[in-house]
């Protein structure tokens, strides 16, 4: 799977995508990922990419230009299934986007800045808008990783266990049970009998039972 990511920050997106599962991932062929600065694009001699507001008001706009002609050199090198733009008025991510979009092969994303992108750009080559949450980032860098990340997790080999990702919280509209791992006691807190008893049916339906509970409690919007 392919990722080439849009951004005038890339140093932004060189710690999180070095280490861990993004890097084992790159390591074992599962992944490539490809920064493109978009200041490389700018015909301005100061690299500017960012102009005033038509109409007034504070805060710049992303210009049109250098982004149509970085997007319109990879169209040109190969198909994309999606191009995602990273913006706070986008579709809030879910588990069900997630694991769509680990089924595509070559994915676009482009980090917004300022008060956003030039809105011919949304409207003529943006197949997809997301947010994490509903709140205002500096930039969509942090944001474009958060969804990377959830993405390239859900991809076969990437996880060493792979039926890891299919038990997760939202994976069936329930947020995960509790876990526990040894030792079985510790300063007097134990864990549940039922966990070890080897009794797999019985602790299958415990695991169940508490995912439900804590959904209710704590998201009941998911079981809606």
């Amino acid at each position: 799977m392919r990722f080439d990511i849009l951004t005038i920050l890339p140093q932004l997106l060189d710690g999180p995508f070095s280490a861990s599962i993004m890097q084992r991932a790159q390591d074992k062929g599962h992944l490539e990922i490809q920064l493109h600065n978009i200041r490389d694009y700018s015909t301005n001699k100061h690299k500017n990419v960012d102009d005033y507001q038509y109409g007034g008001g504070a805060g710049m706009v992303m210009s049109i230009e250098p982004i149509v002609a970085i997007i319109e050199k990879l169209k040109a090198e190969r198909n994309y299934d999606e191009i995602i733009y990273m913006t706070p008025d986008g579709q809030v991510l879910e588990q069900s986007t997630c694991n769509d979009l680990s089924l595509k092969e070559n994915i676009m994303i482009l980090c917004g800045h300022y008060k956003g992108v030039d809105e011919r750009i949304r409207e003529h080559y943006i197949t997809k808008e997301i947010s994490i949450g509903s709140y205002v980032l500096s930039g969509g860098e942090l944001a474009a990783a958060v969804v990377v990340d959830s993405i390239v997790r859900l991809i076969p080999g990437v996880l060493n266990d792979e039926t890891s990702a299919l038990t997760d919280s939202f994976q069936d509209n329930l947020l995960s049970p509790p876990v526990y791992t040894r030792p079985p006691e510790y300063n007097g807190w134990k864990v549940p009998e039922v966990l070890l008893s080897g009794d797999f049916n019985k602790i299958e339906a415990w695991r169940e039972e508490k995912a439900l509970e804590r959904t209710k409690q704590r998201r009941p919007d998911l079981l809606k």
